[in-house]
């Protein structure tokens, strides 16, 4: 069928007139369009724009500070672990895994963010839109496995010392990051193929820093929307709670393990193994939980757009704090490598 189709012009403001070019279109989208609804071709991300103006350069410093510093401190936990062969081992492979997982993550999303923060054209093509959120869906997916991993990793640590070489070989962990990296993958595929068939049209305004699920599922028309809509939550919830209930069932395990250990000491030095890991866990699903759980009002989108940076920049930038300064034996690592580095200097 021939249809209309609207698009809007390159500018960001959505007052502009509508281009119409002919195009075919399916028969789903042939009621909608029989509805005088304009279909659009690109988005217009709100972003940070209803703020003050005179906040929007401290965003963007407070933001680049925290992206530098994700970047930065996630290379060197890699860096370290490269060069201390007493950090060879599974637990700080994984490490290295979740540090290129949230490298990857930020860098599908903070510099889009930092560039509308000082930019009036905030415009974003279907293809980009489909990208960022593919990217970001896939690595935030690998975290949330990377982490379920980890835990998985203390677990056998802590109740089978004497299989542990064995359980966790190169061979199984490879394996086991391999899939986490898979599973990721599939996870953002699906959800942005869910998302994308919709038909778009009307409004083409993203009230969000980003191409966020929901915020783009509010544009979507037509019948099924609602029920992608509760399909793609129902996707998101399920992943994270049966990462996080497999996550917690390793720590039943590892508490119950650690209370037989007689002596107070050598509880307190198991269970410093696991206080790092345990740490980011609760605030990556703390936050999650927050942004992803928490009720969208209308009135509340410019504070939920903000809270939104705590997972999207916040996490990201604490993990590798967490990790450098929570986990002694990673953190004794860090400042051998340094000595070695510049004592030839100060001498």
């Amino acid at each position: 069928m021939i249809g209309i189709l609207m698009l809007n012009s390159a500018s960001p403001s959505w007052n502009k007139p509508y281009t119409f070019i002919p195009f075919l279109v399916s028969s789903d989208a042939a009621s909608v369009v029989g509805q005088n609804y304009s279909m659009v071709s690109e988005f217009i991300i709100v972003g940070f724009s209803n703020f003050p103006p005179q906040l929007l350069p401290i965003f963007f410093l407070l933001f680049l500070l925290m992206y530098l510093f994700t970047l930065l401190g996630n290379l060197l936990i890699m860096a370290t672990v490269r060069s201390e062969c007493s950090l060879h081992t599974p637990m700080y492979l994984f490490l290295c895994a979740l540090s290129i997982s949230e490298i990857l993550y930020t860098l599908a999303i903070t510099p889009r963010l930092l560039t509308d923060l000082l930019s009036t054209h905030r415009t974003i093509t279907f293809v980009a839109c489909a990208s960022q959120m593919f990217f970001s869906f896939t690595f935030g997916f690998t975290h949330s496995f990377l982490l379920t991993v980890m835990g998985y990793d203390r677990y056998v640590a802590i109740t089978h010392p004497l299989t542990y070489n064995v359980l966790m070989s190169t061979r199984s962990c490879a394996h086991l990051v391999s899939w986490s990296w898979a599973g990721g993958s599939v996870m953002g595929m699906m959800v942005t193929l869910i998302v994308f068939h919709l038909t778009f049209c009307g409004s083409n305004v993203i009230h969000h820093f980003g191409c966020h699920a929901l915020s783009l599922l509010n544009l979507a028309c037509g019948k099924e929307t609602t029920s992608v809509t509760l399909g793609v939550i129902l996707v998101c919830v399920t992943v994270l709670m049966g990462c996080s209930f497999l996550i917690v069932l390793s720590y039943v395990f590892i508490v119950a393990a650690i209370l037989k250990i007689p002596s107070a000491e050598g509880r307190h030095k198991t269970f410093s193994t696991c206080v790092s890991h345990l740490t980011v866990v609760i605030v990556h699903y703390g936050f999650a939980s927050i942004i992803y759980l928490k009720p969208i009002l209308p009135h509340s989108m410019d504070s939920s757009t903000l809270m939104a940076t705590t997972y999207t920049v916040f996490t990201p930038f604490l993990s590798p704090i967490i990790f450098s300064l929570r986990n002694k034996e990673l953190k004794n690592a860090i400042k051998k490598s340094f000595q070695r580095k510049f004592s030839p200097l100060s001498s």
